[in-house]
């Protein structure tokens, strides 16, 4: 099995920065993407960002294309995402995925493709 913890939630003022931070232990060697997604009070958990893990091919929602960027580190089983330009909209509980199958340019960003869920952070953006 495979193990998400992520850390680095906070309260901050719109415009400002916040970086995220997801740690993979377990089984991990066969992770193929990791991916952000995040649900608001009341609403659905949507796609945020991804990253596959032996190209590092990035995705991101149109909400956020520009203000944020995934990275990850293979050798530490981590991904990250930097959150820039916050608006009070970006307020959400962040959650850390990972999956072990092989995504398209649709599935990955989808929540089915992911098996392996952290237990989230909560992100707030004051106006």
């Amino acid at each position: 099995q495979v193990q998400l913890v992520e850390s680095g939630g906070g309260l901050v003022q719109a415009g400002g920065s916040l970086s995220l931070s997801c740690a993979a232990s377990g089984r991990t060697f066969t992770t193929s993407a990791m991916g952000w997604f995040r649900q608001a009070a009341g609403n659905e958990r949507i796609f945020v960002a991804a990253i596959t893990w032996s190209r590092g091919s990035s995705y991101y929602a149109d909400s956020v294309k520009g203000r944020f960027t995934i990275s990850r580190d293979n050798a530490k089983n981590s991904v990250y995402l930097q959150m820039n330009a916050l608006k009070p909209e970006d307020t959400a509980v962040y959650f850390c995925a990972a999956t072990k199958v092989v995504p398209n340019d649709v599935t990955v960003r989808r929540p089915p493709l992911y098996a392996y869920w952290g237990q989230g952070t909560q992100v707030t953006v004051s106006s």
